[in-house]
């Protein structure tokens, strides 16, 4: 049986990373022997001000993760190197999405030595929100390794911008269905957050921020709630400092009786409830490579709508498991919202992202891995 050493972050740290890199590992441990090594400390506490961990929520927890990596310490990194080395593993696979780990990966590549076969999965090549040597730092590290996994088309070109001749594979970001914890119903999940049960609901869930284009999707609500007036939006998740900005827009467009905020970091056990109550998801990004949002979606049999950008149109067959609009156009967000419900699109849609369930199953991603192992990659 081959060895692997899979490194990432892992429960009780927060995210979607996390909770990838946890069904990742339940994944590969059918087929292989894995070991996985997370980190003792992730992001310093000035770089991060928020709480890294719930330990309030196991449903990702990797019974035997071993939390051994601090990301700024050079010479923990060198020294968890060096024993993962001696012990001389098929292949080591790191999560990659952030060019805050460059120094930790680029001094664990060094220690892990040539022999020793490396596979970065990219999340994204290059941050959501870019920023001063962020390029240098993604390629000094990013060209230490033998194989990428990535998961957008955008990935796709930046990863070749970088690295010539990448030896890598594009693939879909696997479904999150995991979160589908007690298998509640439309109805019983809207009991408990006191919705309405036969209102139309939109969801709009996690971190808020500029590049996701909530604004876009608030200014749409005055022309779908005129068209469907038992419409209603929740917006789920962490405002940061943006939230007062939001709010006044809200206010503006006339749509505070059908705009529902539930603010703050959602456990991963409250996730279902609020995908649960939903009829569709919305997504109105500006900007993206993937996003783990339609996979929860898809993971709880919902339809979203999509801009087109990055690696969103990539998961989102148009007229069949939601759709895909412009980016930054509010009246084509608001056209497609309306088109759903008036045209009683549920059952279809539905339907066809039960279709799709093979397409992004964790299998098909082990499948991709495995692939590096025998001559089958690109």
């Amino acid at each position: 049986m081959k060895k692997l050493v899979l490194i990432g972050p892992v429960y009780p740290y927060k995210g979607g990373i996390s909770h990838y890199t946890g069904l990742l590992y339940r994944a590969l441990e059918k087929s292989y022997d894995v070991e996985m090594i997370s980190y003792k400390m992730q992001y310093p506490q000035f770089l991060f001000k928020k709480e890294q961990k719930d330990y309030s929520n196991n449903l990702f927890k990797v019974e035997n993760a071993k939390f051994l990596i601090h990301t700024a310490n050079p010479f923990n990194i060198i020294g968890i190197g060096r024993k993962i080395k001696r012990k001389q593993p098929d292949m080591v696979i790191m999560q990659w999405w952030h060019p805050y780990f460059a120094p930790c990966y680029w001094l664990m590549t060094m220690a892990l030595g040539k022999k020793i076969k490396k596979l970065f999965i990219c999340h994204n090549v290059f941050p959501h929100e870019r920023f001063p040597m962020d390029r240098k730092l993604t390629k000094m590290t990013l060209k230490r390794a033998d194989y990428y996994i990535v998961q957008s088309k955008q990935d796709e070109e930046d990863l070749k911008t970088i690295i010539r001749n990448p030896v890598y594979a594009k693939t879909v970001h696997p479904t999150y269905n995991a979160f589908k914890a007690e298998g509640i119903t439309k109805e019983q999940a809207r009991q408990r957050i006191g919705l309405n049960g036969k209102d139309k609901v939109l969801l709009f869930f996690g971190f808020v921020r500029e590049y996701k284009g909530l604004k876009h999707l608030i200014k749409a609500m005055p022309i779908i709630k005129e068209q469907i007036p038992d419409i209603r939006l929740l917006i789920v998740g962490d405002f940061g400092e943006d939230r007062q900005r939001y709010l006044d827009l809200i206010m503006e467009n006339k749509v505070t009786d059908v705009i529902e905020i539930y603010e703050g970091y959602i456990p991963d056990r409250e996730v279902e409830k609020y995908f649960a109550s939903g009829d569709l998801i919305v997504l109105p990004y500006e900007s993206a490579t993937q996003s783990g949002i339609v996979q929860i979606a898809y993971g709880f049999e919902k339809p979203v709508i999509v801009t087109n950008v990055g690696g969103l149109p990539d998961v989102v067959t148009d007229g069949k498991t939601g759709y895909i609009v412009e980016p930054r156009n509010y009246k084509k967000l608001a056209e497609a919202v309306i088109k759903y419900f008036v045209s009683d699109k549920e059952y279809e849609l539905v339907q066809n992202v039960r279709k799709e369930a093979e397409r992004f199953s964790w299998d098909r991603m082990v499948e991709t891995i495995e692939d590096f192992f025998t001559d089958n990659r690109k």
